[in-house]
């Protein structure tokens, strides 16, 4: 790992190592008949809490009710989740919603976005343009009371001052994080200096850290507090040592632990559950990743890491507790890797 580790960079380019470090994990389990928590150190809870980021109903408009029904119905879903994650701001799409006359190009925020996929929009929001994103908050707030978090994702792409204003006006309600206001998702640095003209002058918890790449680069926003909760993915960070390390290092800060995880499939989310029985108290809980494609579930064998009252018990099957049917992963292969599972 020493050899390849720095080959590879920031959200998505840590990818290819980080698979490769928790497919050794898996090995090294399978070989000593031990789960992979045992070989981490042993686990210090019997079940690891999941959060809502990915579990979606159709939102079927832009208006505070419609937020409002969407968010009723993940509060009602069978996994009882007791954290759900909403995007809102640039992260929500919201510069680009046209609605009641607000132009969509002038009045969210002073600038002129551009609907491409991941296109770094960022900008100075209006006046219209907050009342809006706080309208739909506070419809989310409402439906979900004292009973389940609201954690909001919102950005790359607030300005400091933008970020300061959200984080106040929500002080005192059941906010869990604000995520990635000023940097995160696929921007490839950190800039920890921002975060510090924000954190330390509100009581909601600022969260940042899913596009970060290996331990070195949270440094800074460990060492100065620069936010409150921390949330790398073990699918990018560069696997499940290099998330262990910061997640203790950010427990001797003071700082939370919320782990990023939407794309990272069965092998990423067996990955999660190993890695979250052992981590120190300031775990809240990590994103339940989708398993998409549905193939995946016919192509792999072991544990089925069932969501019951927004936890997953964590099971002593060796290795991550998953293992691949080749004849069935055979059939979604390319012509040129059928040898794939060949000795």
């Amino acid at each position: 790992m020493l050899g390849i580790r720095r080959m590879g960079s920031f959200k998505p380019w840590g990818a290819a190592v980080s698979a490769i470090e928790m497919a050794l994990w898996d090995i090294a389990g399978k070989s000593a008949g031990l789960p992979v928590y045992k070989l981490l150190g042993g686990k210090v809870r019997e079940r690891v809490m999941v959060y809502n980021g990915g579990v979606r109903f159709e939102l079927k408009g832009k208006e505070p009710e419609h937020y409002a029904e969407t968010m009723q119905k993940m509060k009602e879903h069978p996994y009882k989740f007791r954290i759900i994650k909403h995007g809102v701001s640039f992260h929500g799409g919201m510069q680009n919603v046209d609605h009641g006359g607000m132009q969509d190009v002038q009045d969210f925020y002073y600038g002129s976005p551009v609907k491409a996929m991941r296109h770094p929009n960022r900008g100075v929001i209006t006046g219209k343009g907050f009342k809006y994103m706080m309208e739909r908050i506070e419809s989310m707030l409402n439906v979900l009371g004292d009973d389940v978090g609201l954690a909001l994702d919102c950005g790359p792409g607030m300005t400091v001052q933008d970020a300061l204003k959200l984080a106040k006006e929500l002080e005192g309600s059941n906010i869990m994080w604000l995520e990635d206001m000023i940097t995160g998702d696929y921007t490839p640095w950190v800039l920890a200096d921002l975060y510090t003209q924000v954190t330390p002058y509100t009581s909601t918890p600022i969260h940042t850290g899913e596009q970060i790449y290996l331990r070195q680069n949270f440094v800074e926003l460990i060492e100065r507090n620069a936010v409150n909760v921390l949330g790398p993915d073990v699918a990018d960070v560069g696997g499940i040592a290099e998330m262990k390390f910061i997640a203790e290092y950010a427990d001797l800060h003071g700082i939370q632990f919320a782990p990023h995880g939407l794309f990272n499939g069965l092998i990423g989310l067996a990955a999660q559950v190993h890695l979250a029985a052992v981590l120190p108290d300031n775990f809240i809980a990590f994103e339940l990743p989708k398993v998409d494609p549905k193939w995946w579930y016919h192509i792999m064998e072991g544990d089925t890491f069932s969501v019951e009252d927004g936890h997953i018990s964590v099971t002593d099957t060796p290795g991550l507790g998953v293992k691949f049917i080749p004849e069935e992963a055979k059939k979604y292969l390319r012509d040129e890797d059928q040898d794939f599972f060949e000795e």
